[in-house]
């Protein structure tokens, strides 16, 4: 693709203005190369030699493009073009990646962010000076000294820069089946699903494999292995809609010829109402303390960890719903299952995210994918919003005030 129409998606841009897409695929590419395998994966752990590089290298895109940069004392790097006012619309992710994982996640919604600024920039709009972007810090929190992700866009929003920004907008893959399953090229994002971690763990008595009767075990593993065959029955029954997991198991003491005294589960819902995360909680620890009575065990069920669900503005999704209706995309809404630094910023101003589809559901790993058509069209997409929103007059009646969005 080249600049002007011949690079609109859609067949038309925000404004008559269109992002230069073979500029954002190859620098999708350079940014894939730096921490990259041979399997096509990247390693760029928070932290790393090859993170650290990817932050310079950033940096040093968003100087080439004539525009402002800087990081805060967390690592958060930011742009912005020189002379722009505030309050800012901020827009991106991160760039950090898991071990092995892909070269999209997080990294499109970065240079997505870049390719609108730099665009913006190029053609004298002057939406240009009210859009910052930001490359987050440990998003994945993949490292063993992590505080478990989300680190950057925490401290961002416990620091004073937050109180100059007006809304956040993060476009990202993503990162399930179900966009390319149903043939939709972008979806615009409710929020995102409450994540609940229970720790169960059944307690039985250690015995003599061999000469304990079979009638009389009080066997701590039997039991947890029929708790963990119906936590997905549970998830289901709650709510379709609803993910479930069990990834950690633990049994003790842990001999081939000793009955397990003690199992531990971690069980994780994922759902995108408070309402049935108590619910499947409340059945979990019904279903386990009924076994227990079962297999002569105790049960016990403690909440591990909480994830509140997160509801995105109403108004910055209509107005992504309008870019998208605007480069004849139909508009669709889905909840994400994955956590995202948008819904760190969600408790603090007003916020939205756009997804592009994965190839396979894949993510996480060397195979991620998305068409670089679709990749395009969702830089095109938010590039439109952009507009739309610097339109819409006061960034901060937004939420409010969908109306004069929809008029500009």
């Amino acid at each position: 693709m080249t600049a002007g129409g011949d690079d609109r998606p859609g067949g038309r841009a925000g404004a008559g203005v269109a992002v230069r897409g073979e500029r954002l695929l190859a620098d999708i590419a350079r940014l894939a190369a730096i921490g990259g395998r041979p399997d096509g994966g990247v390693d760029r752990v928070a932290g790393s030699p090859a993170d650290l590089a990817a932050r310079d290298w950033l940096g040093a895109r968003i100087a080439g493009a004539g525009c402002l940069t800087w990081r805060d004392t967390t690592g958060n790097v930011f742009g912005r073009v020189p002379g722009g006012t505030g309050p800012w619309l901020l827009a991106g992710s991160h760039t950090d990646t898991v071990p092995g994982g892909g070269r999209l996640d997080g990294a499109y919604g970065v240079l997505a962010a870049l390719e609108v600024l730099r665009t913006l920039r190029e053609n004298d709009h002057p939406a240009a000076r009210a859009l910052e972007i930001v490359s987050f810090w440990d998003e994945e929190g993949a490292s063993p000294t992590s505080d478990g992700g989300l680190v950057g866009s925490t401290a961002f929003c416990a620091g004073d820069h937050i109180a100059d920004i007006a809304a956040f907008l993060e476009p990202h893959i993503e990162q399930g089946p179900r966009m390319e399953q149903a043939g939709i090229d972008l979806a615009v994002v409710d929020g995102i699903v409450g994540i609940d971690r229970h720790t169960v763990v059944l307690t039985g008595e250690t015995n003599h494999a061999g000469t304990t009767p079979m009638a009389r075990r009080a066997d701590a593993a039997r039991a947890a292995a029929r708790v963990l065959v119906a936590v997905r029955d549970i998830a289901a029954a709650t709510d379709p809609g609803m993910a479930a997991n069990v990834g950690c198991v633990d049994v003790l003491p842990g001999a081939p010829n000793v009955v397990p005294g003690e199992a531990r589960l971690v069980v994780e819902f994922r759902a995108a109402t408070r309402a049935a995360l108590d619910l499947a909680a409340a059945r979990l620890a019904g279903h386990a303390e009924a076994v227990a009575r079962d297999e002569l065990c105790a049960a016990t069920v403690t909440p591990l960890s909480r994830k509140p669900e997160s509801r995105f503005d109403p108004g910055l999704r209509g107005l992504l719903g309008k870019a998208c209706r605007g480069l004849g995309v139909p508009v669709t809404s889905m909840v994400s299952f994955a956590g995202h630094d948008a819904g760190v910023l969600s408790g603090h101003v007003p916020t939205a995210m756009l997804f592009v589809p994965s190839t396979g559901g894949i993510s996480h790993a060397p195979a991620e994918h998305t068409p670089d058509r679709q990749l395009v069209l969702g830089c095109q997409a938010l590039l439109d919003t952009v507009v739309a929103w610097w339109h819409g007059g006061d960034a901060r009646l937004v939420t409010s005030d969908l109306s004069r969005g929809e008029q500009s």
